[in-house]
């Protein structure tokens, strides 16, 4: 745990790369990319604040994108990174960008981001995630037997992952119990109905978006390529909202790729 009560696993070395989640995830959700990920940077998952096992900061959750932005900023100072890779998803994805932006970081990959929807789909998100968050909170034996039967996994993940069924039965228990005990969720979706991303940024960014994702739409991607014109745009076939699981290998290529790891 940082100086920032920030908790984060870390693996691997080189060149840092940091990991952001999104609204109600944990660092978890990277477990799948991670290893591949470490065998060419220093990688940093992190829980955000207020979320996983992450406290609510003693002086209030950030009130805003900006606030958010601020709070990962002062994360990379307490950890001794000088701009860092970032790669974040949904959120995670919106405050990659932003760092990249604001010039905080050496490039960012952005997984189906927040930032490009209309209000409409904005609460359209909100509301499956808060739907989903509702039934986290039933009874653990009953969790247990949903995910563990693959018709009513897919049922259950569906909206979330385009192949429920490569998730295990024990990190589909791990992100029910993250998003069900999200202390963060609420304060964070309330201070993003609002939000759009406008920035420039001047780093390598890719845009990568699952064209099964039910969250954010893949349509959503067409005002990505319109607002970062000088990106990279990359369609994640037949992956869903959450790509890590969905396809690990494609995911880790696309992070590295930015990274330059993978030319080097």
């Amino acid at each position: 745990m940082s100086a920032v009560e920030v908790v984060f696993e870390r693996r691997g070395a080189g060149a840092p790369l940091v990991l952001l989640h999104g609204i109600g995830h944990h660092w978890a959700a990277w477990s799948p990319v991670l290893d591949r990920l470490a065998e060419a940077h220093d990688v940093i998952a992190v829980d955000l604040p207020g979320f996983g096992r992450s406290p609510v900061p003693a002086a209030g959750l950030p009130a805003d994108m900006p606030g958010l932005v601020a709070a990962v900023v002062e994360l990379f100072a307490a950890l001794g990174l000088d701009r860092p890779h970032v790669a974040g998803n949904s959120l995670g994805g919106a405050i990659a960008l932003e760092l990249a932006a604001a010039g905080a970081v050496s490039s960012a990959t952005a997984l189906s981001p927040a930032g490009f929807c209309t209000p409409r789909e904005l609460r359209w998100a909100l509301t499956v995630l808060t739907l989903h968050r509702n039934a986290a909170r039933l009874p653990e034996p009953v969790l247990r037997s949903l995910f563990g039967n693959p018709a009513l996994r897919t049922l259950a993940l569906g909206m979330i992952l385009a192949r429920p069924n490569r998730m295990a039965l024990t990190e589909a228990l791990a992100d029910a119990r993250a998003l069900r005990e999200a202390r963060a969720f609420r304060a964070v979706a309330r201070a993003g109905r609002g939000y759009a991303f406008a920035g420039a940024p001047t780093v390598p960014v890719t845009v990568a978006w699952g064209t099964r994702d039910r969250i954010l739409p893949y349509r959503q991607a067409a005002l990505a390529r319109t607002r970062l014109p000088g990106a990279r745009h990359l369609d994640l076939t037949g992956c869903g909202h959450v790509p890590m699981h969905d396809d690990p290998e494609l995911v880790a290529s696309v992070i590295l790729d930015t990274t330059g790891a993978r030319a080097a």
